[in-house]
């Protein structure tokens, strides 16, 4: 079931997949995700066998509501950096209260594909509140993201990484770095979450390729995962 929903003056895309859901999944949604998502909820019923919910919260801003801090290499805007603290408290103050108080406490995979990637691994480095992460293609090209990385501990039990084969050979110097930056990171998450709680999964083709076919797997492992013991 897929209702469009307000949650605290914000809308909301809420898909119901199943009578009492074991899992929620929290998803940034852009404006250009909106043609895929229902195909992306379809492959995520298709590959897990228990019921759960997702919630996508409509995002304005792509660059501006997602983005941890301004890279001056790719950005002009030097706002860039100072809303992404909001993102983040209407997501644990406003979306995932309402969730919990209509289907119950659930553990939470938050996730999305390119900046939303970005912003869920980010997102687990500064609240203990999610359980797993679903980054596809995440924009970990973004300057110093390594530094970062390794002076924050990860609050999580779970990360899913992805990428393109293709992403890497991008004509911007700055972008052509996610290739060395997410195998940096799925090294330091073998190291400090364990090798069996992270997995870096390669798609064919470059970064705007299968986008719902690359996070509908992203949130399946996640969903599997911290339904494992139940099954």
């Amino acid at each position: 079931m897929k209702q469009s929903i307000a949650i605290n003056g914000r809308e909301c895309l809420l898909y119901e997949c199943g009578e009492q859901p074991q899992v929620l999944l929290i998803q940034p949604l852009g404006e250009h995700e909106r043609s895929t998502i229902d195909n992306e909820i379809a492959l995520i019923q298709e590959a897990v066998h228990v019921p759960f919910v997702m919630v996508a919260l409509a995002i304005n801003d792509w660059e501006k509501e997602l983005t941890p801090w301004h890279d001056p290499k790719l950005s002009t805007r030097k706002e860039v950096g100072d809303h992404v603290f909001e993102t983040l408290d209407y997501i644990t103050e406003h979306l995932m209260p309402y969730t919990f108080e209509r289907f119950g406490k659930l553990p939470v995979a938050i996730g999305g594909y390119s900046l939303a990637g970005l912003f869920a691994r980010w997102a687990v480095s500064k609240v203990e509140c999610f359980d797993a992460v679903a980054a596809a293609s995440p924009s970990l090209w973004i300057v110093a993201w390594c530094g970062f990385s390794d002076a924050h501990e990860v609050f999580t039990r779970y990360v899913y990484l992805s990428l393109g084969e293709r992403e890497e050979l991008a004509k911007n110097k700055a972008i052509a770095q996610v290739g060395n930056n997410v195998r940096w990171e799925y090294d330091h998450l073998q190291r400090t979450i364990g090798a069996d709680n992270c997995i870096l999964e390669w798609n064919p083709g470059n970064h705007f390729l299968d986008n719902d076919k690359r996070l509908a797997r992203a949130f399946a492992w996640c969903v599997n995962k911290l339904t494992a013991c139940s099954n």
